[in-house]
């Protein structure tokens, strides 16, 4: 992962500062010798923290207080002002709390807090604890069960040869060669080691049994479990094409996926892309980078004109073309070749790359074959638990109650988010899953935030101007918004964040 900033602005703490040095402000960014150091006021309090965000650097000062925490304005990790805590993902490492004394009317910073202690599980703990994925749900689980101080067996079966992984930049700067393979373990090895926790690799799960609370996997071990997270994901839709079993045509959902592209396209001039969505594109912005030839088939009429709407969809596909991507849009592939592909109009390209990407679908046969109920993913409630006590799904897999309907998403944060209520639910807590989806998209210079739920949306209104790069796009179902997105406004992503499923939404909300 990308390590904090640290460069000197704002003023020194050490020196002090005042209140008015706030200028009205709610959080003031200063640095502490060569440390960045953030001051926020909580009432009559003013408490200080590390003003970057511990996932990928966010500056905290320019994201959003709420109550005695703050938001990262990038990726929406949530911290504790008091203890520095990561209580929203995708941030995992707390930031360093700092103290703060009063001289006088001046506020002074100098030295570094006592780490504080973590709320902890108390009572009876669960003897065995088995996560089957080793995606963001199943790792985001078995961290925050340690973090709470679950002392039992924790076993986390994957089928992924790699270690959970950084899955978002798989198609973004990893693939586009930007970002090294250290960065993209969530944790190193020995995290693992030093946390007790069995992660067993390349290990499919085979059954579930439900009445003797046991898991088979292929090699045939048994493993038994008082309680059961259920992540395993979504698996990429794979179309029949002719042609489409051929080793230089991929699919991209694993680190395996990612570095295999990669080598095939050190040696590659020209590459299709089959898919205009997200992973697509982001594929294709990417493989550009590398310098290939690049071209785009879809069978839609815009690039992610279903999601975000026709307004953003001709912006995405202007950006794309200015950085030499070529569409074929209302196509299709009829059949692959071994240096070319045909279209469904009969046109041939060249590609000596092809990556599949028209999207994924829920993993449940695991769950199906247990007899657990499935509707398009695994039907669970608010806590995320099956209909039997003590399983439990998260994830892309996972379709959860909400008020008066389900919802199944497939976004990273979501998935990691879910799997940390699942593991305070595990130990007592019966807390509901009330996070705001949200997600983001890089495609070259551009990065779109989104945030809420805009499955079924009827209109689309723009807040500024979508060509300037400084929009909030609102996507609207009668009189209620479910969902914004926002180029250049990370703010009022936020503050959307914030207060989406809290009360009617039919405005956007100001930033403060």
């Amino acid at each position: 992962m990308a390590s904090p900033m640290t460069e000197e602005t704002g003023p020194d703490l050490a020196e002090g500062v005042t209140l008015a040095d706030f200028n009205g402000a709610s959080m003031l960014r200063g640095h502490v010798g060569k440390k960045a150091v953030l001051l926020a006021r909580v009432g009559d309090e003013v408490l200080a923290v590390g003003a970057t965000c511990t996932h990928y650097s966010g500056p905290l000062d320019k994201g959003l207080l709420v109550g005695d925490t703050v938001r990262c304005p990038l990726h929406h990790a949530c911290f504790s002002l008091r203890t520095g805590e990561a209580l929203g993902a995708p941030a995992f490492d707390p930031l360093s709390c700092w103290q703060v004394e009063h001289d006088g009317d001046r506020i002074v910073v100098r030295t570094k807090a006592t780490a504080s202690q973590l709320e902890t599980v108390a009572g009876v703990q669960p003897q065995d604890i088995v996560i089957v994925g080793g995606g963001a749900a199943g790792f985001a689980c078995a961290e925050m069960l340690r973090r709470r101080g679950y002392q039992g067996r924790l076993t986390m079966l994957s089928e992924d040869i790699d270690a959970p992984c950084d899955r978002p930049n798989l198609s973004k700067d990893y693939l586009a060669g930007s970002a090294p393979d250290e960065w993209m373990p969530l944790k190193s090895e020995s995290f693992y080691t030093d946390h007790n926790i069995d992660l067993r690799l390349a290990m499919a799960v085979t059954g579930i049994d439900i009445a003797d609370r046991k898991i088979t996997t292929a090699d045939g071990s048994v493993v038994p479990f008082d309680r059961l997270l259920i992540a395993t994901g979504a698996e990429p839709v794979r179309l029949p094409i002719p042609g489409a079993d051929q080793p230089h045509v991929f699919t991209l959902r694993s680190f395996a996926d990612s570095r295999a592209i990669v080598a095939r396209a050190k040696a590659a001039t020209s590459a299709v892309v089959l898919g205009s969505g997200f992973i697509g594109l982001e594929t294709a912005a990417a493989l550009r980078e590398r310098g290939l030839e690049v071209h785009v088939v879809s069978l839609d009429a815009r690039p992610l004109e279903k999601i975000l709407g026709p307004q953003l969809g001709d912006f995405i596909r202007g950006l794309h073309e200015s950085h030499g991507v070529v569409f074929h849009m209302k196509a299709s592939l009829a059949a692959i070749g071994a240096q070319t592909v045909t279209l469904s109009d009969g046109v041939e390209l060249a590609a000596d790359l092809v990556v599949i990407g028209v999207g994924v679908r829920p993993r449940t046969g695991l769950a199906e074959a247990a007899g657990l109920a499935t509707d398009h993913g695994i039907l669970v409630n608010e806590q995320l638990e099956t209909a039997t006590p003590g399983i439990f799904a998260a994830g892309d897999v996972a379709r959860w109650q909400t008020d008066d309907e389900t919802s199944r998403v497939e976004h990273w944060v979501v998935a990691e988010r879910q799997g940390q209520v699942v593991a305070e639910n595990m130990l007592g807590a019966n807390m509901a899953f009330q996070d705001t989806p949200f997600f983001w998209s890089a495609h070259y210079d551009v990065t779109i935030r989104y945030v809420g739920h805009g499955e079924d949306w009827e209109t689309v209104e723009v807040d500024g101007d979508i060509a300037a790069r400084d929009c909030a796009v609102s996507y609207r179902k009668g009189e209620r918004t479910l969902a914004v997105a926002t180029i250049g406004r990370d703010r009022t992503s936020l503050e959307q964040s914030r207060w989406f499923g809290r009360k009617p939404a039919n405005e956007l909300e100001s930033a403060q």
